[in-house]
Order: structure tokens, then sequence, then C-alpha cells
């Protein structure tokens, strides 16, 4: 049985815009261990639906599909957004 999580983009840490972070993605939990390569050292496995990033502008149109498809889906609460007020004067403290 396939299952998949949705959840809302984070805002990138690196950057100040907030581009993307209104899109829901809908992403597959893998169905087995990634393992490391003997030759490489990398770690892969041989589920190529983790690759899989399907993005949809709400919830409801993510859960929706997964629906349609029958693909278990559960929706992970959305990132609280904490803002840290300070003044320029707080640098000097």
């Amino acid at each position: 049985m396939t299952t998949a999580r949705i959840y809302r983009r984070p805002k990138n840490a690196m950057q100040s815009g907030r581009a993307r972070t209104q899109l829901w993605v809908l992403e597959f939990e893998p169905s087995e261990a990634k393992q490391a390569d003997s030759l490489t050292g990398w770690a892969g496995s041989g589920d190529t639906r983790q690759q899989i990033r399907l993005t949809f502008p709400t919830a409801e149109a993510a859960l929706a599909y997964a629906a349609r498809e029958g693909i278990t889906a559960h929706v992970l609460p959305e990132p609280s957004k904490t803002l840290k007020l300070q003044a320029y004067a707080d640098n000097f403290r």
C-alpha cells in the first residue's frame, strides 16, 4: 500500500524571500531502507517513488488527488511562524 505525506514548505532559512511557501507538497514515504554502496559509500535504494514531489495549491487538492489515486496520505501541520522583533539599538547592549 502506498503512503504519502502532505506538508507545506517552510521558508528558506538562507534567504528572506517566501517563494513557493504557499504550495502544498505530496511526497511519498520510503518503502525500503537506504543502503550504503560498497564502492562509493553513497546511500541509495531501489525505491524510485522517493524522487517524486507533487505540488498543489491547497491541502484539499492534494488530499483529493491522493484519494483518487488510492494513496494513503496524512497531512503534517504547518510550521509555526515566529517573529523575533528587536530594535537596531539591541545590537549594542
